[in-house]
């Protein structure tokens, strides 16, 4: 479904649970960063209604896994970490065309959005059936299907909006791409490291 071409090792999982804090923060801030993402593609886009509509609820949504994260977190006894980069994230910026219309930016922005949507999905998944402790396996399971329609979403809005774009054409390109830079990832214990 998410046409992915590289799937995470399982192996990553074990980096995962030697460090549970570390993921749990990464995982709070990725979810910071895909409510403000989705707030700036509503600033960016007044006027398309319907995807303001959509990009509303997605943002409330990612905010809610948000607090849902931190509140495992304090359920830990942890606490929220400082934000560190998100160099893969970083990396398919750099893929994001930056010439062309305001139509063309938009397109890719989707398409980049959806991409992130789909690995966090992927990842969600491996956590979901390999991680030992069961609160988080089912709390990554139930991520999985949200992150699914978020991506579904973002992909749904690049193919309507679409002017010149060969949403096709581009989406397999950002696969391409992505999969040229998810060799270098999975050795960390960070959502997307």
């Amino acid at each position: 479904m998410l046409g992915l071409k590289l799937a995470t090792d399982p192996r990553w999982v074990n980096i995962v649970e030697s460090n549970i804090h570390e993921i749990l923060t990464d995982h709070a801030w990725c979810e910071q960063k895909a409510a403000s993402n989705a707030i700036s593609l509503i600033t960016q886009n007044p006027e398309k209604e319907e995807l303001v509509t959509e990009l509303l609820i997605i943002a409330r949504e990612e905010l809610e896994h948000l607090q849902m994260v931190h509140d495992i977190i304090k359920k830990k006894g942890l606490q929220l970490g400082r934000e560190n980069k998100d160099h893969y994230v970083n990396e398919l910026f750099k893929f994001m065309k930056k010439d062309g219309s305001r139509n063309d930016a938009l397109i890719d922005r989707l398409l980049f959005s959806a991409m992130i949507e789909a690995r966090s999905c992927e990842r969600f998944k491996v956590l979901s059936e390999n991680i030992e402790d069961q609160e988080l396996a089912k709390f990554y399971r139930d991520l999985m299907i949200s992150e699914a329609g978020h991506y579904t979403t973002f992909l749904n809005f690049a193919r309507k909006y679409t002017e010149k774009v060969d949403v096709d054409k581009r989406w397999a390109a950002w696969i391409e791409f992505e999969t040229s830079i998810i060799v270098n990832y999975g050795k960390n214990e960070t959502v997307h490291g």
